[in-house]
């Protein structure tokens, strides 16, 4: 499903219980300086990420100063964050002249306890080629490295290596859960493109052997993934970047599953091995 960018009002894009991707929640808030918003939701544990600007984070007891550090876009720096538990109330403060933050949340009952983190925690990974125009960088914020931390909830940013190309390929799916060999994870997408007129598209392939349907997506555009292949590419002369949102059923380790009539070529992009490595 493709949400074209709106302004959402500092109002959740993807809710609690969406029927869409019940797993997975959503907001962009929008604040300048010294403004503030706070927000409390029952069974979702979540991830504060600016894409621009710089936050303070007030949660409980602890407090989480200077939170990340990019002024233009998200291009302009490294992301950091800050993971906030279910049903706990968190209030974010803007300290820059402006700020676009984001806020990923995944379903999860169980009371965690928040931590911040900033560039250096970042877990990255980088794989693919220009000649097999699969080149992608990928900034696990929230990744395998906190399996420890964290209930249910992935976040990651993903950027495209150079102009043009694919991402999510070979086409792949995690909507049945079935371990070891798939799990169910919902995913939620925001995109972003420099220059910030580029466009791409986004493909959704329910099943095996039937004609899939292709979304014209811009910057600012939403994508939720609750079903089936989901491979997108990015126009010649534009980067793409998603922020990227999965919320596992039984299990915070993402297994893809990928078509088996393209499998095949998880052999011939080099690293990608690594890549899904990092999900599990």
């Amino acid at each position: 499903m493709h949400i074209p960018p709106f302004d959402n009002k500092n109002i959740p894009i993807v809710d609690i219980n969406n029927t869409k991707v019940p797993l997975n929640y959503f907001n962009i808030v929008k604040l300048k300086r010294n403004q503030f918003f706070e927000y409390q939701i029952p069974g979702y544990e979540t991830c504060i990420v600016p894409a621009t600007g710089t936050i303070d984070i007030y949660v409980e007891e602890f407090h989480f100063k200077n939170i990340g550090n990019r002024v233009i876009d998200v291009w302009d720096g490294e992301p950091e964050g800050a993971y906030i538990p279910t049903n706990i109330k968190s209030k974010i403060i803007c300290k820059s002249e402006n700020a676009e933050i984001f806020i990923s949340g995944a379903k999860f009952d169980k009371i965690l306890k928040p931590f911040e983190i900033k560039s250096k925690d970042l877990d990255v990974v980088q794989y693919g080629s220009d000649e097999t125009k699969t080149h992608r960088k990928i900034k696990h914020i929230l990744g395998s490295n906190h399996h420890e931390r964290v209930g249910r909830l992935l976040c990651n940013e993903l950027y495209t290596v150079g102009q043009g190309g694919w991402s999510g390929f070979p086409p792949h799916k995690h909507d049945t859960d079935n371990p070891p060999n798939e799990t169910r994870h919902d995913e939620t997408y925001n995109y972003r493109f420099k220059p910030n007129n580029g466009f791409g598209f986004q493909l959704f392939q329910k099943k095996d052997g039937a004609l899939g349907e292709a979304s014209h997506i811009i910057n600012g555009s939403t994508v939720l993934i609750d079903k089936g292949y989901h491979p997108c590419v990015v126009a010649p002369g534009y980067e793409m970047y998603y922020f990227t949102i999965l919320g596992g059923l039984s299990q915070r380790s993402l297994i893809q599953y990928f078509q088996p009539d393209h499998a095949y070529q998880i052999e011939t992009i080099p690293g990608i091995k690594d890549m899904i490595a990092k999900y599990k």
